[in-house]
């Protein structure tokens, strides 16, 4: 098999290579104080889409620093009974996608909550100086402000929190069943949102993104997904005078530093070929995970589609 990163058992026992900052865990304390400080204002629109077995709407919420953020919720139609949930989470500069997709879990019996993360491709807010969409950029945003607590995945880390606590305050959704879900940007929403709601009970996460910046530049595939980090030094730092400091800042919205505070249950999807995401940068989440865990290793692919993994969540989220 062809070896783009470290060997498979070296790859099973690294623990990541970006900075922790000093004060990491106060970070998240205090970004998780601002965020139960923020009235959600929650808005239920009903859907142009229903189907005879879903009631579909479209829910807002306000997040931290004030965006109105937009989440595709479809339940099952006529059900009286407190049910499972699923909160979903998209690939970066994209979108909750479209009502079918959530149909599978419908017809399960699950209630399902596909977020748009703010200001990339779907309805959320992006409050930072603008409404709206801002798409791209997001790894970057903050880097240069005075305070850590303005870099804008913060913020959506927050968002997948909070949606996770709207769910279980749903008066038809069993909270001790809610799980979280998504790839590759998805993939480090589903660990973001279980490590910062530990209530959640199980995740699976594919191939997931925002982790371990600093092995991402080291393997020079500062590009795809995360070409943003190039161009922040080629504009702002050409000669790397401050790249200890800024790999510690992003250190902050790096999920393997968060991965640690899961509670729930986890399955992770990996290519062993994945040149967008690195193998390693994905090890270095899931082996700073301490609750239950399953690893599914497909080595001859790479940031795709795995085979049979959507079946193996779906079984994952049925067993009790």
């Amino acid at each position: 098999m062809p070896i783009i990163d470290m060997p498979l058992a070296q790859l099973q026992a690294y623990t990541g290579t970006n900075p922790r900052p000093a004060d990491f865990d106060d970070y998240w304390e205090r970004a998780l104080a601002e965020m139960r400080g923020t009235d959600p204002q929650i808005e239920l629109v009903p859907s142009a889409f229903q189907t005879p077995a879903a009631e579909c709407f479209d829910l807002y919420f306000t997040g931290v620093r004030g965006a109105r953020i937009h989440v595709k919720y479809a339940r099952p139609r006529g059900t009286r009974e407190r049910h499972p949930a699923v909160v979903q989470f998209h690939g970066y500069t994209g979108s909750a996608g479209d009502w079918s997709e959530r149909l599978a879990y419908i017809s399960l019996g699950f209630s399902v909550f596909a977020m748009d993360c703010r200001g990339q491709g779907g309805r959320s807010e992006d409050s930072g100086g603008v409404k709206g969409n801002t798409h791209n950029g997001h790894i970057i945003r903050g880097l240069d402000d005075e305070e850590p607590d303005n870099l804008l995945f913060r913020h959506i880390f927050l968002d997948t929190a909070q949606l996770a606590a709207i769910a279980m305050n749903m008066q038809e959704v069993d909270e001790n069943r809610v799980y979280a879900t998504g790839g590759s940007q998805g993939g480090a929403l589903t660990i973001a949102c279980a490590s910062l709601e530990p209530r959640i009970r199980k995740a699976a996460a594919l191939y997931p993104f925002l982790s371990d910046y600093r092995r991402v530049w080291e393997m020079d595939l500062a590009r795809d997904a995360y070409a943003e980090l190039r161009t922040y030094f080629r504009f702002f730092d050409p000669q790397h005078e401050r790249e200890n400091e800024i790999f510690t800042r992003l250190g902050y919205i790096d999920i393997q530093h968060l991965a640690g505070r899961i509670k729930g249950d986890v399955v992770m999807g990996v290519g062993l070929m994945d040149t967008v995401c690195p193998p390693s940068t994905q090890f270095a989440a899931y082996n700073k995970i301490m609750s239950g865990k399953r690893l599914e290793i497909y080595p001859d692919f790479g940031h795709e589609g795995l085979p049979g993994m959507s079946d193996k969540i779906i079984q994952f989220f049925l067993q009790e």
